[in-house]
């Protein structure tokens, strides 16, 4: 249950920061940095709007966003999703064993130049046809050659079943899950959590990465949980939050991250900035208001740098980099908006 104290049921419509904010019993006293939230999802979004319709640069006169690399505010647009859905989900043999195969096989390295050199030396990704020797040898060699074969986006930590090598060790993690009945399990839950908690209970498989990768099985058309059903903060959302609230939201991060979801359009309202959603009908959902956490934690550094968050970073790693790729904006059929 979350309500906003001062005997108000919404936001002060003066622009100002609510002096606190209720949420699971606890009374919160939103910084600065939250109203930059709301700001940031604003203005991000609206650079993404503007490359999608074909403009020219400048998308942005904010310096921050304009020189440092930020995410989308939904997960689903970003380039790696965006592969995930059109490359992966939706490509080759549709039947739900095959699809799972290719979705945790590509994010378990999360690398499109690791999908596509598979793809292209062992010929079609199928699970009817894997052999673990013949992925481990394209692997193998790509390793030798100098190549990565893993996203720095986020670490997948290798299990120990036997094997020298992590990616070894991450294609005997994908067979155990294959042959112990996890994609069986996983189309047969009756609710998002329960798919979660079956990913949840292999090796290497934290919270963060299970929910991760429950969010990207659940792009395909076999699964119809909704992305409101619940979330996992991740180590990024928690230093946003922080930011955002102090120590008093820790524990309850989770609930602040429905907050924003439920609250959303009432908070763009109160601060009278554009926010139309995705593809003008998505409005953010669970998974999206835990990314931009993550995001506006590093465009705190720069913006906010007088306000702590748990990790202690004062810098954006990565500068913005032009990319002439063509921007993709094909999501899951079911959500209607292709």
């Amino acid at each position: 249950m979350v309500t906003l104290l001062q005997d108000r049921q919404v936001p002060p419509r003066d622009g100002s920061v609510p002096a606190t904010v209720r949420i699971e019993g606890r009374e919160l006293q939103p910084t600065p940095v939250f109203d930059t939230y709301w700001r940031f999802a604003s203005a991000r979004q609206a650079v993404y709007e503007a490359r999608l319709a074909g403009r020219t640069q400048p998308w942005t006169d904010d310096p921050i966003l304009a020189g440092h690399r930020f995410t989308n505010c939904y997960r689903a647009a970003d380039r790696v999703s965006q592969a995930v859905i059109s490359d992966v989900i939706y490509q080759g043999p549709q039947e739900w064993e095959e699809v799972f195969f290719r979705t945790l096989l590509f994010k378990i390295f999360n690398k499109e130049s690791t999908w596509e050199l598979l793809s292209r030396e062992v010929g079609e990704v199928r699970w009817e046809t894997y052999d673990y020797g013949a992925y481990d040898q394209v692997l193998s060699a790509a390793f030798t050659r100098g190549e990565r074969l893993y996203s720095a986006a986020y670490i997948v930590p290798p299990p120990q079943l036997g094997e020298g090598r992590k990616h070894r060790n991450h294609l005997r993690l994908l067979e155990m899950m294959m042959t112990s009945g996890a994609p069986e399990r996983v189309v047969g839950a009756a609710t998002m959590r329960e798919a979660y908690e079956v990913l949840l209970g292999y090796p290497a498989l934290g919270p963060f990465l299970a929910y991760q990768f429950t969010i990207d099985l659940n792009y395909a058309p076999h699964l119809a949980f909704s992305e409101m059903d619940f979330v996992v903060p991740g180590p990024g959302a928690r230093d946003g939050i922080r930011k955002c609230f102090g120590p008093a939201a820790d524990g309850i991060e989770a609930d602040v991250i429905r907050y924003m979801a439920d609250s959303q359009q009432e908070h763009f309202t109160r601060l009278r900035l554009p926010f139309a959603g995705l593809k003008g009908r998505r409005p953010l959902q669970l998974i999206d208001c835990q990314n931009l956490f993550c995001e506006v934690d590093k465009y705190a550094r720069v913006a906010h740098p007088d306000v702590a968050g748990i990790s202690g970073r004062s810098r954006i790693k990565q500068a913005y980099r032009q990319d002439g790729t063509p921007l993709r904006a094909w999501f899951p059929p079911k959500w209607g908006l292709n």
